[in-house]
């Protein structure tokens, strides 16, 4: 199975490709999209090694990778569905992260969570996961907003080893929604009798 072309109402989100590398450097750029990532923006050369990361995960897993966004013909940012223990010695059969990053331009305007909600709803529905989780820093409010309105609940708060980035002393946490609790919260509801 290659990786689906996805459509929300607003965004059309098309599997990352080399075509999308500028799209990336200039995302990756701005320290304030990447503060609570890298703590500051990436370099081109950064970036050109984690675009080719990026691609990696799509063959690690058949359906997973990344997606970037558009809305019309703007780019708004990516989102990621990458196997769980992506990089790490064991991939986690039937889970997976979840993750997104947009313009700045792009916050506030619902974008991430309504690529979100169609990313897990491909990986549940099309895919078959058991579960899908997402980690940001404790500080990160909007990302954590983005989390819980996509539909994850909060799981734990933890630590990271030699993190020296602003904030960090308050932790990373973990959200994460299992495929029987995303099918409980978008069945439809029957009509309320007045």
């Amino acid at each position: 199975m290659s990786q689906a072309t996805l459509q929300t109402d607003r965004i059309r989100l098309i599997p990352l490709s080399d075509e999308h590398l500028e799209l990336e450097v200039e995302l990756d750029a701005d320290p304030e999209v990447m503060r609570y990532l890298t703590g500051d923006g990436r370099t081109r050369a950064q970036v050109e090694k984690a675009h080719a990361l990026r691609l990696e995960t799509a063959r690690a897993v058949p359906g997973l990778g990344f997606w970037v966004g558009f809305v019309g013909d703007e780019f708004v940012g990516w989102w990621l569905l990458q196997p769980a223990g992506w990089g790490e010695d064991t991939l986690v059969p039937g889970e997976a992260e979840l993750g997104y990053r947009l313009l700045r331009r792009q916050w506030g305007k619902g974008l991430a969570t309504e690529g979100a909600r169609e990313i897990l709803r491909h990986g549940f529905e099309d895919l078959g996961l058991e579960r899908v989780f997402a980690l940001t820093m404790t500080v990160n409010e909007r990302s954590r907003a983005t989390m819980s309105a996509a539909g994850l609940q909060f799981v734990r708060t933890f630590h990271e080893d030699d993190d020296d980035r602003e904030g960090s002393e308050h932790g990373a946490v973990e959200y994460a929604v299992t495929r029987e609790e995303w099918e409980r919260q978008t069945a439809p509801r029957p009509p309320t009798r007045l």
